[in-house]
């Protein structure tokens, strides 16, 4: 007797665990996230693009591209930690908090800190890895070297070493020759970010954000993680050079246009035919 209702006490649990998804918190500084209070706020406020299950179908989603994120599959874009991991609480309040650009997911700045808090909590409980599975540790990002005109050369010559041009173009505009065949991880088309087109990048707005997403790849889409390839030093000559090519008055562009009109000739364009020392 005692045995049936133990099996039946268990059946219970677990079907409630299936009807409602796995209990999550979330902690970020000292905030203390609640995935009930969070599932009222997802419900306002997220459903209508990411879908009542967490599967990026919501009713407005045939309407959005890019796809909303899935949730139930626990992969994400923008993180601190290594390709393959779990970002941690902070990682997704931060992703509310900023939005995506060029998406239609939007900065949610206007809703209070503990209620970011309370949504990252709910969303966790669309995946099972969440209960399996820790956050990775966050890598290091070591202190910025001084942007000159050497770092700026040597970044393009890794853009044009590692193919950077072949997504991203040859001037950074998102239209390099393998831009049209990109997908993400579900078969959905993908587009190169465009450098040329604003300050933010898809993670952030700094030269840390960028030098964060060359080491931690954006998971689910095309881009890869370097941590196993690039030293640090040659992720900060990358950055100085991605940075002179967007419409910002930054130490970069400055440097780069003060020293580009002299030198023109000698640079090699990027692209398929510009070998190391390639060019705007």
């Amino acid at each position: 007797m005692k045995t049936t209702i133990s099996l039946a006490a268990t059946f219970l649990v677990l079907l409630a665990l299936a009807a409602t998804g796995f209990a999550q918190e979330s902690e970020v500084g000292n905030l203390h996230g609640s995935a009930a209070t969070g599932k009222v706020l997802y419900r306002r406020y997220c459903v209508g693009c990411h879908g009542p299950e967490g599967d990026g179908n919501g009713e407005n989603a045939q309407w959005i591209d890019p796809k909303p994120r899935d949730f139930t599959a626990a992969v994400f874009k923008c993180r601190s930690t290594p390709t393959g991991t779990l970002p941690t609480d902070q990682d997704l309040f931060d992703s509310v908090t900023r939005g995506f650009v060029t998406t239609n997911m939007p900065p949610w700045r206007p809703i209070t800190n503990q209620n970011r808090a309370d949504l990252i909590a709910y969303v966790k409980t669309f995946s099972a890895r969440w209960e399996k599975e820790k956050p990775g540790t966050p890598i290091t990002i070591p202190p910025e070297p001084a942007v000159t005109i050497a770092s700026i050369l040597h970044g393009r010559e890794i853009f044009q070493k590692n193919d950077c041009w072949k997504c991203h173009g040859p001037q950074g505009h998102g239209d390099g020759p393998s831009a049209a065949t990109l997908t993400d991880s579900k078969d959905n088309p993908i587009r190169p970010y465009n450098f040329a087109a604003g300050s933010r990048f898809k993670c952030g707005v700094s030269n840390q954000d960028l030098y964060r997403i060359f080491m931690t790849g954006l998971d689910g889409t095309p881009m890869p993680s370097y941590a196993d390839t690039m030293q640090p030093t040659d992720a900060w000559d990358l950055v100085h050079f991605l940075r002179t090519l967007q419409p910002l008055h930054t130490q970069e562009a400055a440097t780069w246009k003060e020293w580009l009109p002299a030198h023109r000739q000698e640079m090699k364009p990027i692209g398929p035919e510009g070998g190391s020392g390639a060019s705007q």
